[in-house]
């Protein structure tokens, strides 16, 4: 397989899979970089001594609207860059091609949005052929989207059997997640937190399996506490799934996996900032109260076992982290597990919300790792297969 670090792109162009999906405000502009500042190992790597023509895609567009287009981040991409970043407003065409024709060693063009082509999330292979038609190697560096087999992430590899590589940002991704599933030092604990079993099972199922320690938090914890006979009042919970919490924890028994559940919850009388809250056990929720942080007793517990962890990954806030008032178990984890990092251990972080929690409390460079792809690292982390990733490893 072809390697970023020693392909020679002199005088080559090569057509670069970014995820550019950030988020932009009422005047279209970005206000979260990292999914930008993350595809800049790539760029800087191939521009030095070739071009670099961009793809993304922005939002879920139905006809083309005007928001959904890329040239809106060329500012932050190009002062980022620190070099003028060309842009087209199309990703295939004549104009495309002229505009590539035109690239020398050193430039950078942005395409439009391929999402306003159907094409695209259809995985159509004319549509690929298109795109690839443009350059003289494929590099994937988009992590969000090796799950989806859409055309620019997986069909357009199949046009480029020898010239296609992962960029820095994919190779990181892989190598941190080979390093919690394959080789990990002991003890490895996982922390899993969210509103939903039903969204995690797989992913509990893989993990009991690989780690020591399977902490649960979050709205996920009501399910396993009502599945033991205890009260929940009016937490959230998956009666469709309450054997399953008993099959789970017989199974970590079995395993002989530490799983620990919040022995004590902070309870509010509703979803809101200006509610009453009380700490009570897990198991006794009055009627008219629902669970929405972890407990004090709780989260000395969960710390006691991250701190004595050398391997650590986190999926799921462990409370309502959006609010303020419930955001301590949270907050508390995110300390934790820097804390822990200090100490020498391996801390990984992925899905969406822990991202987003470890980044509202500016934590992210006291990591290890903080994985881009919510959805595809949890895929991968179940086993399955990726085939964004597969279209680079495919001979």
């Amino acid at each position: 397989m072809k390697n970023i670090n020693t392909f020679n792109f002199k005088d080559k162009k090569a057509i670069v899979r970014v995820d550019f999906n950030v988020p932009l405000n009422e005047k279209f502009e970005v206000t979260d970089d990292n999914r930008i500042v993350a595809a800049l190992p790539t760029i800087k790597k191939i521009v030095e001594t070739g071009s670099v023509i961009l793809m993304s895609h922005l939002g879920r567009p139905e006809n083309k609207e005007p928001q959904f287009s890329l040239k809106h981040i060329l500012p932050v991409l190009s002062k980022l860059l620190g070099k003028e970043v060309l842009f087209v407003d199309d990703c295939i065409g004549e104009k495309v091609k002229e505009k590539v024709q035109n690239l020398k060693n050193g430039d950078v063009l942005l395409l439009e949005n391929l999402r306003y082509y159907k094409e695209e999330t259809k995985g159509d292979t004319a549509f690929s052929k298109q795109l690839a038609e443009l350059a003289d190697v494929y590099v994937n560096d988009a992590f969000g989207t090796a799950h989806r087999a859409h055309a620019s992430t997986t069909i357009i590899a199949e046009f480029f059997p020898e010239n296609k590589m992962f960029g820095y940002l994919i190779e990181g991704e892989l190598n941190s997640l080979r390093r919690v599933l394959d080789e990990p030092q002991k003890p490895l604990t996982a922390i899993l937190g969210g509103a939903k079993v039903s969204t995690k099972i797989t992913i509990i199922e893989r993990l009991l399996e690989k780690v020591d320690n399977l902490i649960i938090g979050g709205g996920m914890t009501y399910t396993f506490i009502k599945a033991q006979g205890g009260k929940i009042g009016g937490s959230i919970v998956e009666d469709d799934y309450l054997e399953l919490a008993l099959n789970i924890i017989k199974k970590a028994t079995e395993l002989n996996v530490n799983l620990i559940l919040p022995i004590d919850i902070v309870n509010a009388n509703k979803f809101a900032e200006d509610a009453e809250t009380i700490e009570t056990p897990v198991n006794e929720i009055k009627d008219g109260w629902m669970g929405l942080d972890i407990g004090t007793k709780t989260v000395e517990l969960f710390t006691k076992i991250i701190l004595e962890s050398k391997t650590i990954i986190w999926n799921g806030p462990v409370g309502v982290f959006e609010l303020d008032k419930f955001s301590n178990g949270t907050v508390q984890i995110a300390k934790t597990l820097t804390e822990a990092t200090k100490k020498g251990a391996f801390t990984l972080i992925g899905g969406g919300d822990s991202v987003a929690a470890i980044s509202k409390y500016k934590m992210e460079d006291k990591v290890s790792y903080v994985s881009t792809g919510g959805g595809a690292m949890l895929e991968f982390l179940e086993g399955k297969d990726l085939p964004g990733i597969s279209a680079i490893l495919k001979s």
